[in-house]
């Protein structure tokens, strides 16, 4: 089977439903954005994308319009300033993803693939692991995405610079999790990071990703 082929085809059929399922949804929450946010439904910005081209995400306006120049920039902390009062509601549960269907469907992005990131964080990986970050299509989800499903509590507990954190300690260990994906490409993978996915948003605690996945590269020393 093709495996590209099989996952593209997946891919567009998974938006078309989603985007479906979601239209009677639309309405009420484009006006409970208005009312609560600075007028604007959803947010734009460039992503690195397949290849290390850059795309524009899109994704329900949570924060301040200015706020990649704002407080942490690229990096959200728990109860950050810079969210709307919609905003801690809609990252919580993932609702703020949901346009990235519209992504899908163009085929900027795929179902599952390593998050497509701006270009402040892309750049604190080494040149190895940029060169085969996107191999694949970046994902609405992915290996990086359920082992820091809660990542502003890591950042919020550091008790040091969000940036200088990352750059030390989360940007190696994101790097090392997207290349053994790269190196682990499967439906079977893609299924079960699928399911670990929908058990995180429901359990965030939850660490069953080392269950499934025995041979991910080992936890970082400042989370044992």
């Amino acid at each position: 089977m093709n495996y590209k082929a099989i996952k593209r085809a997946g891919d567009i059929l998974f938006a078309l439903v989603g985007i479906l399922i979601f239209l009677p949804f639309f309405i009420p929450l484009s006006i409970a954005l208005l009312l609560t946010g600075e007028g604007y439904v959803f947010y734009l910005q460039e992503r690195r994308g397949y290849k290390n081209k850059v795309f524009k995400i899109w994704k329900f306006a949570t924060m301040l319009k200015a706020s990649p120049g704002l407080g942490t920039g690229s990096i959200t902390v728990r109860n950050d300033w810079r969210l709307t009062p919609m905003g801690k509601y809609l990252r919580g549960s993932k609702i703020n993803e949901i346009p990235q269907l519209v992504n899908i469907l163009k085929g900027d992005m795929s179902l599952v693939g390593p998050r497509p990131l701006m270009e402040a964080d892309f750049v604190k990986f080494s040149d190895d692991v940029k060169a085969r970050f996107y191999d694949c299509k970046p994902g609405l989800t992915g290996i990086a995405s359920i082992v820091f499903r809660d990542e502003e509590k890591l950042h919020s507990e550091s008790g040091i610079d969000p940036h200088e954190f990352d750059r030390l300690h989360l940007a190696p260990y994101k790097g090392a999790l997207e290349l053994w994906y790269r190196d682990h490409l499967s439906f079977r993978t893609d299924f079960l990071i699928i399911f670990l996915t929908a058990v995180v948003i429901i359990f965030p605690e939850n660490q069953w990703v080392f269950r499934f996945f025995k041979d991910l590269p080992p936890k970082p020393s400042f989370w044992k």
